[in-house]
């Protein structure tokens, strides 16, 4: 057994223990954070054995499903593919151990359902990210569907039903397109070898070669199913419906792990396989990369709730790794992979820092609060510290996967490039305004200086009626109520700040690991094997 397949097959165990804990949460819980702290583990063995210069895929495993298809369960892993495994084996662990500090679950659900689903659901996408069987890929593309549906559906906000439908049906139907073309590529191997395969491998030798017109045809199929995963405008408008309903925890998988799939399928998909339509269609795919640069972050300047404001910024930031992957430059790709890792890092913490607040407030409203850093310092400081790598801040984590991305796109699109840029004035706007929105300035909310809400927040943006009028700031001296970071709270930032501030100074791990497997691509996309 690789550790790719181990990594897949624990968490699933772990999902069926805990899902048997419903009633003792405390167990549930305990039990799902040593199986996520267990599968991060094995991550650290599968990286030290992952040699960046030897073969493309490595740490293969396969067994046959449908032989008389050419349909196989294989499973391998390049650079990019481990890069994504290791952060969801990292976020996971903090998810879980945030339950309670973020969310409150709804009356009557237990922590085992809930948790049980974290981890079918890590399981699942690092499935999907180490699929080397584009059936197979299909089929978990569209499965790990199904344990967020039902997150964000029964555990989310008063809209969770709609955001959850909505989620669900444009996934899918992006994955239905994508079978077809799917199948296209399934018959054309059958015409040049003899015999149908669905082997990723096998595929890009054949489907490569034909014609510019099929190519263009079969590039569009798996393009929009990763355009709207991703999501790139305007196949966006399920995400910040879905990020504004999902949990805290939820939120940060959805936002910093599942929509990486759409740009690793553009990364393992669509450039290798149909390089020329790739090429083709490329300055129509620019367009959309820059549009939603700009058009995410001016949204998000003018956002009122916290989570549909993170939702903005992400669909600026996904922007910006479209426009490194689609200028076939060797550096704007690696630090799009690079963005793919690290804008994980600043969101998740982000997303995490946001439910601390929301816990502590009672409300998503940005206009809810003021003055929380002259309370509660250290949440004021890890706020900061996600803001400002959010923003790629030098330094900072993001700051030289954004600079990539420029200095390599800049090289042949200097127009876009310089359109993007505009992007990254508005990032420290508009970040910057959330921390003084919402840390600076006079304290402001009767919840900051009354006992603190115990049951869970506002389900949705507006406030709940018990609430309602806890904006008017009373004086300072009796702002003891709030409290601040406590030990586990800190505990479950810590390893988000110190990747952040350690990969801002000395990145140089991720991008040896990246790079022969960003070389990989272009060699593909420009003729060679």
């Amino acid at each position: 057994m690789t550790w790719v397949l181990a990594t897949i097959l624990l968490p699933l165990a772990g999902a069926a223990v805990v899902a048997g804990m419903k009633k003792n949460d405390r167990l549930a819980t305990l039990t799902a954070l040593v199986v996520s702290l267990l599968t991060f583990l094995l991550v650290i063995p599968m990286w030290a054995s992952y040699v960046p210069t030897g073969d493309r895929i490595q740490q293969k495993s396969s067994m046959d499903w449908i032989p008389n298809f050419g349909i196989h369960i294989s499973f391998g892993i390049d650079g990019i593919a481990l890069v994504m495994i290791a952060v969801i084996g990292l976020l996971v662990p903090i998810v879980v151990g945030a339950l309670g500090l973020t969310d409150k679950l709804p009356a009557g659900r237990s922590a085992g359902g809930f948790l049980s689903l974290i981890l079918v659901q890590e399981a699942l996408t690092i499935a999907v990210f180490a699929a080397t069987d584009v059936f197979l890929f299909y089929v978990l593309f569209e499965i790990m569907l199904i344990p967020m549906y039902f997150l964000i559906g029964g555990y989310g906000g008063a809209n969770r039903q709609y955001a959850a439908v909505k989620f669900f049906l444009y996934s899918f139907l992006g994955g239905l397109i994508m079978l077809a073309s799917a199948i296209g590529a399934y018959s054309m191997a059958s015409d040049e070898l003899g015999k149908g395969t669905f082997d990723w491998e096998t595929l890009v030798t054949v489907v490569r070669d034909a014609p510019l017109g099929t190519q263009i045809w079969l590039f569009i199929g798996f393009f929009l199913a990763f355009a709207i995963k991703a999501p790139l405008v305007p196949f966006h408008t399920w995400l910040p419906d879905a990020a504004g309903q999902a949990p805290i925890g939820v939120a940060v998988l959805l936002v910093g792990v599942l929509d990486k799939v759409g740009t690793f399928g553009f990364l393992r998909y669509c450039l290798p396989m149909f390089p020329e339509a790739s090429k083709e269609l490329a300055p129509w795919v620019l367009v959309l990369a820059v549009a939603g640069v700009l058009y995410g972050s001016i949204l998000a300047a003018g956002q009122r709730d916290m989570k549909r404001f993170i939702a903005y910024v992400s669909i600026a930031h996904f922007g910006f790794i479209a426009l490194g992957i689609f200028t076939f430059n060797e550096q704007a790709m690696v630090g799009s992979v690079s963005y793919m890792l690290n804008h994980s890092l600043a969101t998740g913490m982000l997303i995490v820092v946001v439910g601390l607040i929301v816990m502590r407030g009672g409300s998503t409203r940005i206009s809810d609060y003021g003055g929380m850093a002259k309370v509660t310092p250290l949440l004021g400081g890890m706020l900061l510290i996600a803001g400002l790598s959010t923003l790629s801040l030098p330094g900072t984590n993001s700051f030289i996967s954004e600079f990539l991305v420029l200095l390599g796109s800049f090289v042949d699109y200097p127009v876009y490039t310089i359109i993007a840029t505009v992007g990254m004035v508005l990032a420290a706007a508009y970040v910057l305004w959330l921390y003084q929105r919402v840390m600076q300035g006079p304290v402001r909310g009767d919840a900051l200086t009354s006992p603190a809400p115990t049951g869970p927040p506002a389900p949705t943006s507006d406030r709940s009626p018990a609430l309602a009028g806890a904006v008017i700031a009373p004086e300072l001296g009796a702002t003891k109520a709030i409290k601040d970071l406590g030990g586990r709270e800190i505990a479950i930032l810590a390893p988000m700040v110190v990747l952040i501030i350690a990969l801002g100074f000395y990145p140089k791990p991720v991008l040896d690991t990246i790079t022969p497997s960003v070389q990989a691509t272009m060699s593909s996309v420009q003729g060679g094997k």
